[in-house]
């Protein structure tokens, strides 16, 4: 749905929970947003309504003069805001009432309800953040490690859009090269192929440097699914509980208690991962145990990593077999579980390169597993990187299909085509990658991106 982005909009610009939270934001934005307040908001004594100061003051309903409630009332006016346009917040108290109250006072008052995302849509707009710094907001809004924020901060501060900008540019100068020749082609000396062409490959190149950072980013932004699997009574709860600190995992001696997946949320090594422990694998009658081991195998079949866990007490079995051949065509750690009571040599099928040894139970072995996840994501099987910004999903097609059109650029010098023919490729390659930035974008595009957005971002 196409946005409407004119009026003044007011939306609640914090995360309201039940008797949780002191403070409660609703930010109106727009160029009736200092007469709403106005409306609203009573400033006791002489304080002096202007940008950028904090009022403090009551919230009265505009007929009754009933009191609503206590509230600072921070005034921001254009462009000295963040959509470039005048806005106030009313930072009222936390909860649920008090803001919905508020927030509706407003809409009363003129405003209408903002869409999901539309202030960070406007102060595009306004040409206050290009898309990618749009994109990154959001990114860091739905950061779930450190990494994550600080890859997402990268993309605020311009670090992605900064190359992407200067590729552009030395697209468009080259493209002013090819057509001053099409139009003045009697006035100007013969055009430097070889140049030309060195240009466009180094464009590519760079492209090429960028689009590495694909996988980085999403893994980053979606983080590592960890499915442990086992036989019933190896010691997954055991695990999971040592590994989260945590007793998420019911645990027992006797096998098959779990029932269903399990999940925990950790961060290792700056990447975030959802570690899902499942019920023991095996052939049961017990329908509510039957579930849970179906569950098991559609964990297993949708992890990104597949920790296959043992009893080193007990060696490996004919079961522990038939689990590791359903599992091995995915990445894989041989997780050898209660090492503190083996008495057995281990043995395991030799193409299994990546094993640890643990002892749950006594929160032994968990740095060497940590330790083999990443080494595992650093081997390039689960993707990742240092870098200081990573682009996401759409950036990357985008790159992509400026990349092809260098390239045919390329093969049309190579075919000694017409300069027509190379300056429409080469106008693909801009267009592409403005749509980056948002310097060549379409209506659709806008609304695919911020409807991702909460609605008072």
């Amino acid at each position: 749905m196409p946005f409407a982005t004119t009026g003044t909009i007011a939306a609640i610009a914090t995360a309201i929970v039940p008797q949780q939270g002191s403070v409660g934001i609703v930010r109106a934005s727009g160029s009736e947003a200092l007469d709403i307040a106005k409306k609203l908001f009573h400033a006791p004594g002489k304080q002096v309504w202007e940008s950028h100061r904090i009022l403090y003051g009551y919230i009265r309903h505009p007929q009754t003069q009933e009191l609503v409630d206590e509230v600072l009332l921070l005034i921001m006016q254009a462009p000295r805001s963040y959509t470039r346009e005048d806005v106030v917040e009313f930072h009222c108290h936390g909860g649920i009432m008090a803001v919905q109250q508020v927030l509706q006072l407003c809409l009363e008052a003129g405003a209408r309800l903002a869409q999901p995302g539309e202030f960070t849509l406007r102060a595009f707009l306004n040409g206050r953040l290009d898309l990618t710094q749009a994109e990154g907001i959001a990114d860091l809004v739905g950061a779930k490690s450190p990494q994550a924020a600080q890859t997402a901060l990268a993309g605020i501060t311009g670090k992605l859009a900064q190359p992407i900008k200067k590729l552009r540019a030395d697209c468009l100068d080259v493209l002013a090269e090819i057509e001053a020749r099409i139009d003045f082609e009697d006035d100007l000396p013969p055009l430097d192929y070889e140049f030309i062409t060195a240009e466009i490959q180094k464009i590519s190149l760079e492209i090429n440097r960028i689009l590495a950072t694909a996988e980085k980013g999403e893994l980053l932004r979606t983080g590592l699914k960890v499915a442990i699997v086992g036989r019933p009574n190896v010691g997954k709860s055991s695990l999971l509980n040592a590994w989260s600190r945590s007793d998420r995992a019911i645990v027992t001696d006797l096998p098959g208690t779990t029932r269903d997946v399990v999940e925990s949320q950790l961060v290792v090594g700056g990447i975030p991962v959802q570690v899902l422990d499942t019920a023991g694998i095996r052939e049961t009658e017990d329908t509510v145990e039957k579930i849970g081991v179906e569950r098991s195998r559609k964990a297993a079949e949708s992890a990104d990593l597949v920790l296959l866990t043992i009893d080193a007490s007990t060696g490996w079995t004919p079961l522990d077999e038939e689990i590791y051949i359903n599992v091995k065509g995915r990445p894989l750690i041989l997780v050898v579980n209660k090492i503190d009571i083996a008495s057995l040599q281990q043995h395991y099928p030799e193409e299994i390169n990546n094993v640890v040894k643990t002892a749950a139970a006594k929160n032994q072995g968990i740095d060497a597993l940590e330790t083999a996840i990443l080494e595992k994501i650093q081997s390039g099987k689960i993707t990742a990187a240092s870098l200081d910004f990573a682009i996401n999903q759409r950036q990357g097609a985008a790159l992509t299909q400026a990349k092809s059109c260098l390239e045919q650029v390329l093969l049309t010098i190579e075919q000694d085509l017409p300069l027509d023919f190379w300056s429409i490729d080469l106008r693909g390659a801009i267009y592409a990658l403005g749509e980056i930035t948002g310097e060549e974008v379409t209506e659709s595009v806008l609304d695919k991106i911020f409807s991702r957005f909460c609605i008072g971002k």
